[in-house]
């Protein structure tokens, strides 16, 4: 099944502190089957730069290029600011920028892993992910880390969130974005 599936260029959001392990596991389990254009630790190497540059080197860089954005969720993901804008770019359609599908791909290590959808806090997600996940026709999609099987079940999954990139309603980006991580205990979530 996995074969009749189109290669996506494909953006990993992911907080690099806590979650490079799954991230590399991502990508050595997608190997040929999808082309990577996340960020990874050292791309970005001037740290005295301004964040709207910051910003543009990530979406014009990086995620311009992508079909779909996978946010791996870990328990303090929904702290980072970096992963705050990256699904914002990713939510921008432009003629040089568009819209990537949104998959959530919520990791073991999260407080919510593996709770039914209904049972998960929204607060212990990035909130921009949050706002575009559930109902009937929502923009983003959101999985579990599986077991087992990590591409034969994750290529689908990216299929599906690129082929919603466009068939549903406009994701809500009208959160203003971060301007620094936020703070505190990760399994409290944000506030409001």
């Amino acid at each position: 099944m996995t074969a009749e599936i189109p290669r996506h260029k494909v953006f990993i959001s992911y907080y690099h502190e806590d979650d490079q392990g799954y991230k590399d596991r991502l990508v050595q389990a997608l190997d040929s089957r999808a082309i990577d254009k996340s960020v990874s630790p050292g791309d970005i190497h001037d740290e005295n730069l301004p964040l709207d540059e910051i910003r543009r080197r990530i979406r014009d860089d990086h995620i311009a290029d992508a079909t779909v954005t996978i946010v791996l969720i870990g328990p303090c993901t929904w702290q980072r600011k970096h992963v705050d804008w990256e699904i914002s770019a990713s939510l921008i359609d432009r003629p040089n920028n568009q819209r990537c599908g949104l998959l959530g791909l919520l990791l073991p290590t999260h407080p919510d892993h593996p709770r039914r959808p209904e049972e998960r806090d929204p607060r212990l997600m990035p909130p921009r992910l949050a706002r575009n996940i559930g109902g009937n026709d929502a923009f983003a999609v959101m999985y579990d880390w599986p077991r087992n099987g990590l591409a034969r079940k994750i290529l689908p999954r990216i299929h599906t969130a690129y082929l919603r990139r466009n068939e549903t309603p406009w994701p809500d980006n009208g959160l203003a974005m971060f301007a620094d991580n936020r703070s505190g205990d990760c399994s409290r979530g944000w506030q409001g």
